[in-house]
């Protein structure tokens, strides 16, 4: 045997000792940069996703191993039932054929510590149009042929039950959701429990507002079909719609209670959506002040440093009349670093310290459509006159 033969069979051997090591190094997670709120942790999840046992172009572990490299805590395998393009290659078994998505993807999802709900898609025209239920006990009994059975079934399951994509253009050409004498008769019977305020890249304004009326949940879900880096530049900081849930654990358990008690609120893009009480204490969970005092000598500036832990850019705006100071009115807190709020002084005689509260509205936090959180940043400056 040659040296070099040698050489190269040590390198082969090498190579095929490190190749798990070398595999396992690619296989990383991202983590969502959505902080927790007093009293719960905030789970990122996603109630509405499709593999190759209905319309969608992956095997079912695929969509979990996504998911967990994406940084979400939970998702629902909600495969059509009445949309089967691929039954030619996954000839159904009849007693268990609607769950073996998720009978699939729920062990990887395990391996991964990734939540997999089971879950199902009851597909038909408008009304009532797309209608998911998840942490159903099986998705088999829902195939019938009346919506209303399919529904009660589910219902009789104990599954929370939600409405996609209200104004999805394949049923509403126009692009807006419209309310039914049907959904009236589903929320009236409580089972009809949320809505999807996103999905894709959608918003749809009129779900959010029957949210608020109705007492209806709040839903952002991907509704992927392809593998996700087709749909979603995630290397570039692109992320899918997700909901966030106000938990009191991490566990599906915990999920299902949350979602029951409207414990949610949606991400899609770089704006926030959902009740007062969720998106303020997410703000100010993702604030850090560095330093909230200044000390300005005369009509000069200081500077308070102002650290956003989380991934969404805060564009603030808001109108200022202080005779003791100038602030500016627009500012963005950007995701990830350390913003400079600048505090310019009008006098060069004031001296002493004095607090302020500088009260912006956050234009892409949306607690309804046409209305934005308003937000309070306390600040201290020290006056100091010239040359002291």
């Amino acid at each position: 045997m040659s040296q070099l033969t040698v050489r190269m069979t040590a390198l082969a051997i090498v190579l095929l000792v490190l190749a798990p090591l070398l595999e396992s190094q690619t296989r990383v997670r991202t983590p969502v940069r959505i902080p927790d709120i007093p009293g719960y942790v905030t789970l990122k999840c996603d109630f509405h996703t499709h593999t190759v046992f209905s319309d969608g172009s992956v095997w079912p572990n695929i969509r979990a191993e996504e998911a967990w490299r994406e940084g979400l805590d939970a998702i629902a395998i909600t495969d059509h039932l009445e949309y089967l393009p691929h039954q030619a290659d996954l000839p159904p078994n009849s007693d268990r054929y609607y769950d073996r998505s998720f009978e699939i993807a729920s062990p990887h999802g395990q391996a991964l510590n990734l939540l997999v709900i089971r879950g199902s898609e009851v597909t038909r025209q408008m009304p009532p149009g797309h209608i998911n239920a998840i942490f159903l006990e099986t998705a088999n009994p829902l195939k019938t042929e009346d919506w209303r059975d399919a529904i009660r079934t589910a219902h009789s399951q104990g599954a929370f039950i939600f409405w996609n994509h209200p104004g999805w253009v394949g049923q509403q050409p126009d692009g807006v959701a419209r309310w039914y004498p049907e959904h009236t008769e589903l929320v009236e019977a409580e089972m009809l429990h949320g809505i999807e305020v996103a999905n894709s890249r959608e918003y749809y304004p009129e779900a959010h507002q029957w949210c608020l009326e109705k007492g209806l949940t709040m839903l952002a879900n991907s509704d992927i079909h392809y593998p996700l880096n087709l749909d979603y530049h995630v290397h570039e900081g692109d992320h899918r719609p997700l909901t966030l849930v106000f938990a009191t654990e991490r566990t599906p358990s915990a999920i299902k209670d949350a979602l029951f008690d409207r414990r949610t609120a949606v991400y899609t893009g770089n704006i926030l959506i959902g009740e007062r009480q969720f998106l303020n204490p997410l703000f100010e969970e993702s604030i850090d002040f560095l330093s909230s005092t200044t000390r300005i000598e005369g009509t000069g500036t200081g500077y308070i440093q102002i650290h956003n832990k989380s991934d969404v850019d805060f564009e603030l705006s808001g109108e200022f009349s202080f005779e003791e100071i100038r602030v500016p009115n627009q500012m963005v807190l950007k995701a990830g670093r350390t913003s400079l709020l600048p505090i310019r002084g009008t006098s060069r005689e004031r001296k002493g310290s004095q607090s302020f509260k500088l009260t912006y509205t956050v234009s892409n936090l949306k607690v309804a459509p046409d209305e934005s959180l308003t937000v309070e940043l306390p600040v201290t400056v020290e006056f100091v006159p010239p040359g002291q």
